[in-house]
């Protein structure tokens, strides 16, 4: 069924996009937007193909129900029209057909209320988690803590365009990405210092509101080492649009390294040191 969705939503793709699409097909994959992208992004966790599985089955419903709407129309304009029926029906109501289309659609709805609700409560939080990232929202930029970590913690912000580096993605890449080991449950606490914030994940099933005066909790669990691209998509003021959100996917030994880089680079800040260069950031 896996493979199948992403069969259908490739042909799908390059069927909209033509000759750019052909071009843009020879691009490696990643786990961000792409120009002319019709389809979700590639899942990167357990949340995020949950998500995708129940957007396609959502999607094929409404297929279903639009092809058979637009053809009960069209054999009702085909069969009913005053061509045909030259003398009106004097018939006001038929209690069966009431029935079934108030009983159908209500039936419907049940189906796709159902599978949401269970993947509402399953993305809500995890019961085994492995380690703790608190995420507070900021006038504009983000704040990480990892509790398990004594509170280590750092800032990032997004890259401004003429500090670009080569390979680094405009308006998505940070001076610090979030550093995170894979195939561990993560406990994500957010909040906000000032205003409602929203962190955003599409690849990851992520997303969040930052909430002054509140923590709102979720996890994720990510497959793959690699980048993952989100942003704040709560408005949040006049520079909401530079809340990029970079998370780096390692394995358990890189990400023990780089957390004690970071406990020892706040350790000499607090000290009144200079400060050292992460293994991970600023991002490359």
């Amino acid at each position: 069924m896996k493979a199948l969705r992403h069969r259908v939503a490739a042909l799908a793709s390059l069927a909209l996009m033509g000759a750019a699409g052909a071009a843009f097909a020879e691009e490696p994959i990643l786990r961000v937007p792409h120009p002319w992208q019709m389809t979700m992004q590639l899942p990167g966790s357990p949340v995020a193909e949950k998500l995708e599985n129940l957007n396609f089955y959502i999607t094929i419903l409404i297929v279903l129900i639009t092809v058979f709407v637009g053809a009960l129309l069209a054999w009702v304009l085909y069969r009913y029209n005053a061509k045909r029926n030259p003398t009106p029906s004097t018939i006001s109501h038929n209690s069966v057909l009431e029935a079934a289309w108030t009983a159908i659609p209500v039936l419907i709805l049940v189906g796709m209320f159902v599978p949401s609700l269970r993947l509402v409560y399953y993305e809500d939080r995890t019961h085994d988690a492995d380690m703790t990232l608190k995420v507070t929202g900021h006038q504009w930029y983000w704040e990480y803590t990892y509790p398990d970590a004594g509170g280590a913690h750092f800032d990032s912000y997004m890259i401004q365009d003429e500090q670009l580096k080569p390979g680094q993605l405009r308006h998505l890449a940070v001076d610090n990405q979030i550093v995170l080991p894979v195939g561990k449950n993560i406990r994500i606490l957010e909040t906000s210092g000032d205003v409602i914030h929203s962190f955003f994940i599409p690849s990851l099933g992520v997303q969040r509101y930052a909430i002054p005066g509140q923590t709102i909790e979720t996890w994720v669990r990510i497959d793959k080492e690699g980048d993952y691209y989100g942003e704040c998509n709560q408005i949040c003021g006049m520079n909401h649009s530079v809340m990029p959100i970079s998370v780096h996917a390692v394995s358990a030994g890189d990400f023990k390294t780089w957390l004690d880089q970071l406990k020892a680079k706040n350790s000499s800040a607090s000290l009144g040191g200079g400060a050292t260069t992460l293994a991970f950031g600023p991002e490359h």
